[in-house]
């Protein structure tokens, strides 16, 4: 083919994807609402389109590419179009798309369930499906509801959460969450909680010593159980990483503490493990870091690699025998999904897990982190970088305008918007959590691509935040 050919094809080409990308940008403005998006600002833009993505890259429709900073959201695990991953759903897909699991199972479900009890903290023997985070954690709070119930105990139905806590969209986990931003519009449709302060050790409560800060944030937990444990169904919690409200790290020993005060005083624990499960912190689950067994786990977004809504909440056979009985005494537990244990979905979750063997992805984790934590030293030499916060591969960069005072940018600067779109100029995608800039790439991503990421993340920030200086 001659050059001059190749040329006008290539143009050609170009030229068709251009015209496809503006009819459906157009479509996109016209038909699409966007979660967690102003879509008066939104519809101002040229949208962002992926056409594809492979390993740690995304594509858009325009020829750009992009390293996926954020794990599509803090799913992905692999990267893209992964062999194995596409391999399990069509080999799936030749023996059944779906089937209920109302009284009937499939073997994939069956399988992962079995395989979701050998990897998660002992104690955890029985796995209830669903399809999202947020589904995992209503299943968690309506099962502790009413296991107290079928034992007897109607008085203890109180939750505690924690101050800016996010659990999901559903009402029952908007109940148990406490941003006010995403929850202040449907508190009249929410069930009350009681709520306790994380421990945020950049912006303490208390003062003295990171350990007397530590206790003292315990302390606050027992005062309540003491004076309303008789009450109290469950205690909910992020363990070890508070996701949402920018990426907050509890102190060393605080997740065992608690959970040893949540034993003592007879209060269900349930760990939302939906962003912190499946290697995000250096473990199959956040709660392996202290060798906890809460009584519910929740599990989702990893679950599946990124690829297939399936979400999971584990129990302990104490919570599981409460709901046997005979059929008219109605213990059953009366909640279930359409799409419950998809069989599609169960299919690639296991191929996930065997890759996670196979490539020895947590001890990839292990040393990768260190990479990142070693990497992103020179990042406390920008000006308005107040603050570095790490669990295994869950990062979380606060912004401030005045470093010494810690003081905030004001929501309005959108100073996280702005770097996060630069990031994207530069070939990085990530979603800011107000002024706290989230890097949480896939899980196997290499050290090159990391040190690629990082450049980006570090430009970006200086370009924003010290261009006006």
């Amino acid at each position: 083919m001659s050059t001059k050919l190749y040329n006008r094809l290539t143009f050609s080409f170009k030229r068709r994807g251009m015209v496809m990308y503006n009819e459906l940008a157009e479509k996109n403005k016209k038909y699409v609402w966007h979660p967690f998006t102003q879509m008066q600002d939104y519809i101002n833009e040229d949208p962002l389109i992926i056409s594809h993505g492979k390993d740690r890259k995304l594509f858009d429709m325009q020829g750009n590419e992009y390293y996926d900073g954020v794990s599509s959201i803090w799913l992905n695990v692999h990267g893209h179009n992964i062999r194995e991953l596409n391999e399990a759903i069509i080999h799936q897909l030749d023996q059944v798309a779906h089937t209920t699991l109302l009284g009937m199972a499939n073997v994939p479900a069956i399988l992962l369930a079995e395989k979701l009890v050998e990897i998660s903290p002992d104690g955890l023997e029985k796995v209830f499906y669903s399809d999202s985070g947020a589904t995992a954690v209503e299943i968690a709070i309506k099962m502790a509801f009413q296991y107290w119930r079928n034992i007897g105990r109607r008085e203890k139905n109180l939750f505690v959460t924690m101050k800016e806590a996010y659990h999901g969209d559903t009402i029952g986990a908007v109940s148990v969450g406490a941003i006010d931003i995403y929850h202040q519009a449907y508190s009249s449709l929410l069930f009350p909680s009681l709520k306790l302060p994380y421990p945020n050790m950049y912006r303490p409560k208390y003062e003295g010593t990171a350990e007397d800060i530590k206790q003292a944030y315990l302390a606050e937990v027992e005062n309540l159980f003491q004076e309303k444990a008789h009450e109290i169904a469950a205690l909910i919690i992020e363990p070890i990483v508070q996701g949402a409200s920018g990426i907050i790290v509890m102190p060393e020993g605080y997740l065992k503490a608690l959970h040893k005060l949540c034993i003592q005083y007879d209060v269900l624990f349930i760990a939302d493990e939906v962003a912190t499960g499946f290697g995000r912190t250096g473990k199959m689950f956040a709660c392996d870091l202290e060798n906890v067994t809460p009584d519910i786990l929740t599990c989702g977004k990893g679950l599946t690699g990124g690829y297939l809504p399936v979400a999971a909440t584990l129990t302990t056979n104490r919570i599981y025998e409460a709901f046997l009985g005979t059929y008219e005494e109605q213990k059953t537990f009366f909640h279930g999904h359409s799409y419950t244990g998809n069989p599609l979905g169960c299919a690639v979750a296991m191929a996930n897990l065997e890759l996670f063997e196979k490539n020895q992805l947590l001890e990839h984790v292990d040393k990768i982190s260190l990479f990142i934590q070693e990497k992103m030293m020179k990042f406390h030499e920008l000006l308005h970088v107040g603050d570095i916060r790490q669990s295994g591969m869950m990062i979380g960069i606060e912004l401030v305008s005045a470093k010494g005072t810690k003081e905030p940018y004001h929501w309005n600067d959108r100073i996280g918007v702005k770097v996060s779109k630069r990031a994207k100029e530069l070939g990085l995608l990530t979603r800011p959590l107000g002024n706290v800039i989230v890097f949480m790439p896939p899980l196997a991503s290499t050290e090159s691509e990391l040190a690629e990421m990082i450049e980006i993340l570090h430009q970006s920030i200086k370009d924003i935040t010290e261009n006006k200086e």
